[in-house]
């Protein structure tokens, strides 16, 4: 290879092969499972106007401040690269009067960017399977968009994963935790991390994400969002619960599980491989395959009403490390052509066995003499070989379909 030939980006990746066929598998069952749900499909714009995502995702958030690939336009204005789903999804609630359908239940899947440092599982342009429930406060909502991601997760295969769950509780709920939790880390602000001391008066809660050992020290003395929950928020959280323990959902509390912005309410959860499984191993520390929560303020936050919402996300690439190798098709039938004359019929066959479903592929090039053996190392179900001494005919080796044989006979 040139010296001069580009190179690609640092932190994207071009899939092929195996690992193409296991990002498919994970897109095509996201596909199939949503519409046993009825999620209906929705395309958003790759790019935004910048004040889309600092509005909806928070000025305060490493996503925002340090991680979105933004840019100014010929215009003069200022736009991103879509570092997430929901925050579009939410502009385009309010702005294409989507409220007409609430409460709106949509998925989406494509590609999102954040300049973020590479690593196992982690690219700066990555892939997401997206679920939102827009429109509906009752607790039933948040039980069908779990059940759905719990159903994708067995249907791909993986094993080993657990529903991580907690509550964060309504408004008052979260302001009287919000209270204690700046009150007990006030008290230690010089033996915390620098980010969490920056973080104590904007956003406490976020105080409980980090992974700094002078912060984690805290956190078992730390206040419990249980002590504050009102009769309200418990009531959302054990009709979560049951409805889960209903649908068959296995789950565990997780406690320390927080989301840091003020429009989080109630649900928030995350699917987690199992300590000592196969998954977890696969990973490394990148753990979470799938997360999400009830974010009932952000609406608001982009000038519209109190909308409440709930919805998950899963990045491709995990889920198709976790799915493994997965082989192409392997053909119904390939078609040997071994003499030339013969790929004008070859292919009037082919396209009539491919219009009745048949997976069909045709070897025509090369060496004539060698295009039999290419066919029996690629592997299908049958070979048909269209030969010079076989004039007006053709040798069939396997268990051809009965399509391909009425196919190939109309043509040969």
């Amino acid at each position: 290879m040139s010296k001069n030939t580009p190179q690609a980006i640092r932190g994207t990746q071009d899939i092929f092969g195996a690992d193409a066929e296991a990002f498919a598998f994970v897109v095509e069952t996201f596909e199939r499972v949503r519409k046993l749900y009825r999620f209906r499909r929705v395309e958003m714009p790759v790019f935004e106007k910048t004040e889309v995502f600092s509005r909806a995702i928070g000025e305060t958030t490493d996503v925002v401040s340090k991680e979105m690939y933004s840019f100014e336009d010929r215009g003069g204005e200022s736009l991103t690269l879509r570092p997430e789903f929901t925050a579009g999804i939410a502009r385009a609630y309010l702005t294409n009067g989507w409220q007409q359908h609430a409460p709106l239940k949509v998925a989406t899947h494509g590609a999102l960017f954040r300049y973020e440092r590479p690593q196992k599982g982690r690219y700066r342009q990555f892939h997401q399977i997206d679920a939102e429930i827009i429109g509906a406060a009752e607790p039933q909502a948040d039980v069908e968009l779990l059940a759905m991601a719990d159903q994708v997760i067995r249907e791909l295969g993986i094993e080993g994963v657990t529903l991580h769950l907690n509550t964060l509780g309504d408004g008052d709920t979260r302001a009287a935790w919000r209270a204690a939790l700046i009150d007990y880390f006030g008290a230690v602000k010089g033996e915390l991390s620098e980010d969490s001391q920056e973080r104590l008066e904007k956003n406490p809660l976020r105080i409980l994400d980090s992974k700094d050992p002078r912060d984690r020290k805290f956190f078992a003395d730390a206040p419990k969002i249980d002590d504050f929950l009102t009769d309200e928020a418990r009531a959302f959280f054990d009709a979560v619960t049951s409805g889960l323990d209903a649908a068959g959902v296995k789950w565990v509390r997780a406690e320390s599980l927080v989301r840091g912005l003020d429009y989080y309410r109630h649900t928030a959860f995350e699917f987690i491989p199992d300590e000592g499984s196969e998954a977890a191993s696969k990973l490394g520390s990148q753990s979470t395959i799938l997360g999400g929560g009830r974010y009932d303020g952000l609406m608001e936050s982009l000038g519209g009403a109190p909308t409440p919402a709930v919805g998950w996300a899963a990045g491709i690439e995990r889920l198709a490390m976790l799915v493994g190798e997965r082989g192409e098709a392997v053909a119904d039938v390939i078609v040997v052509v071994e003499d030339d004359s013969r790929i004008t019929e070859a292919i009037g066959a082919i396209q009539a066995a491919r219009a009745q479903g048949l997976v069909v592929e045709l070897i025509a090039e090369g060496s004539p003499r060698k295009r039999y053996d290419k066919a029996v190392k690629r592997g299908s179900t049958a070979i048909v070989s269209l030969q010079r001494d076989l004039a007006h005919s053709f040798k069939c080796d396997g268990e051809p379909n009965p399509v391909t044989l009425a196919c190939f006979k109309a043509y040969t």
